[in-house]
């Protein structure tokens, strides 16, 4: 099968599982033209990431031993939220750089949650550790299948909702969204991975040639803090992907605080690294150009109710 047709099945399996977010276009940020935006922060637990999860558990087999996955905070709360809604126990391992806004929502989502000192690759590693112990399933953040042609059915609903803009702007962490995008929409829009300077495994895979282990730091580590990209995604990346950019952490800051400000969104870091790269001049539009900003996420720390 292709990926389009992964990525419809994928949205016929979950559809009723998932929100469907909304999409608007949107004139301001100071930037002279408007921007078409999907608000995928106002997912089931404030991430796209409740799409991958439901999608592989829908489709799978669950075993006795129940789920276990590696997160740095969103995807675990996906999963953690899936296995609750379809009646799973799970297992989430999350570093401790995950922050305690998104350790807490895990929790209150009743998973059995542990969490292991260092960055993403050492939950990870745990996470393999009890899945070979106790054959639990184990559902890949962001390098797997089943992932990616859930995370693919943000762009097949941006689609639907009518989507007009030549390029789209997606933040890139360990590749599963992008590498949906990549899958749906092929060479037909443009699709500019947009990365932190501090941690940037597409584009150092980009320029290596291969995927290459980087270091992980700066405000959207948490979210988008992969230590190597996806081998998914960097397949599908070397024949449709448009530009690679990065962007500096005071300028994901200050598309957080824009979107706050103009449009009263509340993003985390990560949700706003895509209009950073627009905002900071990373990725400048041509004449004519029509573009947009996936917004990804939205679980901020600290959390502001708390």
């Amino acid at each position: 099968m292709t990926w389009a047709a992964e990525i419809s099945g994928a949205a016929n399996r979950i559809a009723g599982h998932v929100v469907r977010t909304p999409a608007l276009s949107v004139d301001g940020f100071g930037l002279g033209f408007p921007i078409e935006m999907k608000l995928e922060q106002l997912q089931h637990t404030g991430s796209f990431k409740a799409r991958g999860a439901f999608n592989t558990l829908l489709s799978s087999d669950v075993p006795q031993a129940g789920l276990v996955a590696a997160s740095g905070g969103n995807h675990g709360a996906a999963v953690a939220y899936a296995a609750r809604q379809l009646g799973h126990k799970a297992r989430i391992y999350v570093p401790e750089m995950a922050g305690p806004s998104k350790i807490a929502l895990i929790e209150r989502l009743g998973a059995d949650l542990v969490v292991t000192p260092g960055a993403y690759a050492n939950a990870l590693e745990a996470a393999r550790r009890y899945e070979a112990e106790t054959g639990a399933m184990q559902i890949h953040a962001y390098d797997a299948p089943g992932t990616v042609a859930g995370q693919g059915t943000c762009a097949l609903e941006w689609q639907e909702q009518g989507l007009q803009a030549d390029t789209v702007l997606i933040a890139v962490g360990g590749g599963g969204l992008i590498a949906g995008a990549l899958g749906w929409f092929g060479t037909t829009k443009k699709i500019v991975a947009v990365e932190p300077e501090t941690s940037c495994a597409l584009n150092a895979a980009i320029a290596a040639g291969e995927p290459v282990d980087v270091e992980v730091a700066g405000v959207a580590a948490n979210s988008l803090g992969a230590k190597r990209i996806g081998s998914i995604c960097f397949d599908l990346a070397q024949h449709a992907l448009g530009a690679s950019v990065l962007v500096a952490d005071d300028a994901i800051c200050a598309a957080q605080k824009m979107l706050w400000r103009e449009r009263r969104l509340l993003v985390e870091p990560g949700g706003a690294t895509a209009l950073a790269a627009l905002i900071s001049g990373a990725y400048v539009p041509a004449p004519g150009e029509r573009v947009a900003v996936l917004v990804c996420g939205g679980n901020i720390a600290p959390d502001p109710f708390e």
